[in-house]
């Protein structure tokens, strides 16, 4: 699976965006994907989750309540819904493919390129 995120740019605090990852491969609609995010200095963490059919849904606390994962499998894409964004927001935004439901980065084998979404306050 090949992965390609975009809709990322520069928002104020409070403003929405909506990030798309495309994937190519055969395989997409019988995989977990997922959001992660990469601020300057931090650690990559997890965003949100949505399972195979798009039955599932996980979110970190952080998030929960402002964004909302979701995807199209006729398309080959999952998006990421960010409502209310925060300056804390601001981070390089990956998409991911894992055979499960999973927080962990390590159980993700294939990643995108990434987008920079920087919220200015």
């Amino acid at each position: 699976v090949q992965l390609q995120a975009s809709g990322g740019g520069l928002v104020q605090a409070g403003d929405s965006l909506r990030l798309s990852c495309a994937a190519s491969g055969r395989t997409f609609g019988s995989a977990t994907m997922g959001w992660f995010r990469q601020a300057p200095g931090k650690e990559r963490e997890f965003v949100a989750s949505i399972s195979r059919r798009g039955i599932l849904t996980d979110y970190a606390a952080s998030v929960k309540g402002r964004f909302t994962i979701s995807r199209d499998n006729g398309k080959n894409t999952v998006d990421l819904q960010m409502n209310s964004i925060d300056p804390d927001d601001t981070a390089v935004y990956y998409c991911a493919a894992s055979p499960s439901m999973s927080p962990r980065m390590e159980d993700y084998d294939y990643w995108g390129q990434g987008t920079q979404v920087t919220v200015s306050s």
